[in-house]
Formats: C-alpha cells, structure tokens, sequence
C-alpha cells in the first residue's frame, strides 16, 4: 500500500485515515498496558520467589524493549489532525 499525500485526499479519505488513526491508537495503548501488565507480574514473581536470580531477570526485558518501540514511534498524526480542522472534519 503507497503512502499517498494528506493534502490530495478527498474529505472521505481523510476520515477514513482518522479512523485507522484512532484504532492505531487503541491498539497502542491496549498493547503497552498488557505488556507492562507482563513486566510487573514478572517482577513481582520474582520478587517473591525463594532464589532471586538476576537470571529470571532477563527475559522481562523483553516487553520493556518492546513497550519503548511502541512509545518512542514517530507522531505522525499532527498534520493529519491539523488538515481535519482546517477542513472542519475534526
């Protein structure tokens, strides 16, 4: 699928990019709570469990690594919104 420019697209186009927009959003924030939801049950079983290994410790980097990709993803949803506005679609 092309990226076609914001500023080409008809009224209807726009507000289906708004709508995948919102979804991408939900998405994002449903995916970063279930895997900080991972991460303190990780950390809380290892916490009470009778060896502390560090060892355990290791594989919880993994939903922390995957929780900084889903934040630090470029906001590219500025010019989208900016352009609804000035069309009146927002």
């Amino acid at each position: 699928m092309e990226k076609k420019d914001i500023y080409s697209m008809t009224d209807e186009e726009l507000l289906i990019e708004k709508k995948n927009l919102r979804n991408s959003k939900i998405f994002h924030a449903l995916a970063i709570g279930f895997l900080a939801g991972i991460f303190f049950v990780g950390i809380v079983a290892w916490g009470i469990s009778s060896k502390m290994n560090f060892g355990m410790l290791i594989p919880l980097m993994i939903p922390v690594f995957l929780i900084y990709k889903l934040a630090k993803k470029p906001d590219t949803s500025g010019d989208l919104v900016e352009l609804l506005k000035k069309r009146g679609l927002y």
